[in-house]
């Protein structure tokens, strides 16, 4: 492109900024930064005191003063300055050459509006960058998991992150269907916090419940019996209760968010073109993000699908990799970016 020297220089940066964690790609460097969206602040005078990982360890164990806050809800943001904030942060602590603007890619999920698309990229221009691309995060999945998406043939991705599970089918260099629903990795934690209200009058946190997903949630036809012991607050005593979960009522718990991802997959099947279909009927649906970990997953939906299903390689960081690999390649991909706008 003619700037080699100055995009080194400069750190050129490769962003998924996701709801639950945020990871930073570093042009010739790697991936640098994988650490939770949350900011600390204090409600006295807004001043920010943690970012990341640091922050995240203070979540439900804060004082009054202290207020823990995930600027971006259902993949979007929610709290444009802390928003702002975070990205500079980051930007910041991968930065060679603070004198020198970087080039950023951000990836966005498929379904937001021209309106949530700016204030990201208004976010980043803020907080540094000197040009801002987003990429759907369905085709930077796609990249990071090496499906052929500049080929005629059809390609499936579902990628479930922490809040929006994004479904695309990539031909040609372009999503020639896709579905972006706001049910994830949040509202499944979320779910197990509403069943155990329900079932044992017992109030947990979202840390609490995520270590309940990860630990022993599953869906059928998964069927492994695993045990766990969650302590809590008693909603009607109102003092501290431990209680036995199994692996079987999490299924229970999780079977409203699953279903909706599942019902969101078959839509966009059958939404796709009968060559494409056929070629997935090939290929099979490849599964992506945090979410695809959930046990038992994969054969849930062959099962309800009757098409091959995979899960990729360390999930988590696919995302990050295939928009690393877009900035690695600019010229290249550059059918695949939104381009930068001026309002």
């Amino acid at each position: 492109m003619g700037f080699s020297l100055f995009n080194f220089l400069s750190s050129d940066v490769a962003i998924d900024l996701g709801t639950a964690n945020t990871l930073v790609y570093v042009r010739e460097k790697g991936i640098l930064i994988n650490e939770p969206s949350i900011v600390a602040i204090s409600r006295k005078d807004q001043e920010i005191l943690a970012f990341g990982q640091e922050a995240r360890e203070m979540v439900g164990r804060t004082p009054n003063e202290i207020l823990t806050v995930r600027p971006l809800k259902d993949g979007v943001i929610a709290d444009f300055e802390l928003a702002e904030e975070m990205i500079r942060y980051f930007i910041r602590r991968v930065q060679g050459n603070r004198l020198l603007r970087p080039l950023v890619v951000i990836c966005i999920p498929s379904g937001i509006t021209e309106v949530e698309k700016r204030a990201v990229r208004d976010s980043a221009e803020h907080a540094g960058a000197r040009e801002v691309y987003l990429i759907e995060e369905p085709m930077a999945a796609a990249i990071g998991v090496d499906l052929p998406i500049m080929e005629p043939v059809g390609s499936m991705i579902v990628d479930i992150g922490g809040g929006t599970t994004e479904i695309a089918v990539i031909a040609l260099g372009g999503i020639v269907t896709s579905i972006s629903i706001r049910i994830a990795g949040d509202e499944m934690d979320e779910a197990i916090i509403q069943y155990m209200k329900r079932k044992y009058n017992l109030l947990i946190g979202e840390k609490t419940a995520e270590q309940i997903k990860c630990a022993i949630g599953s869906t059928p036809p998964y069927d492994e019996k695993k045990t766990m012991l969650v302590k809590g607050r008693d909603l009607v005593a109102g003092i501290p209760k431990t209680v036995e979960l199994n692996s079987k009522e999490v299924q229970e718990a999780l079977s409203e968010p699953i279903n909706s991802i599942i019902e969101a997959i078959k839509l966009t099947l059958e939404r796709t073109p009968p060559e494409l279909s056929a070629d997935i009927l090939d290929r099979g649906i490849i599964l992506s993000g945090g979410g695809s970990l959930l046990k038992g997953l994969d054969l849930r939906i062959r099962d309800e699908t009757n098409l091959p299903v995979s899960v990729a390689d360390d999930p988590l960081t696919c995302v990050v990799r295939g928009t690393g690999k877009v900035l690695d390649n600019l010229d290249f991909y550059m059918k695949v970016l939104n381009k930068p706008k001026h309002y």
